[in-house]
């Protein structure tokens, strides 16, 4: 009898780890889908701004102009 119920307190414990194994391994992606849809929307930013700059440009400009000081070029530095 002692062995039944030694049995079933292990499967219980088990399954309560499980669960919490779950929930830990569920709180760190939705942390990493946060941060990547962070950095998503802030390259999304830079590549409209460098899209609205090129679009400035004409095809023979020679020398090429400087950037406005608006667009923050340094991530692509």
């Amino acid at each position: 009898m002692a062995l039944v119920i030694g049995l079933l307190t292990f499967s219980q414990g088990r399954t309560i780890s499980r669960r919490d194994d779950f929930t830990v391994i569920a709180d760190r992606l939705e942390r990493q889908l946060a941060d990547e849809r962070r950095q998503r929307r802030l390259l999304t930013s830079y590549v409209l701004d460098l899209r609205r700059w090129g679009r400035r440009i004409a095809p023979n400009d020679d020398p090429i102009p400087e950037p406005p000081s608006e667009l923050d070029l340094t991530p692509w530095g």
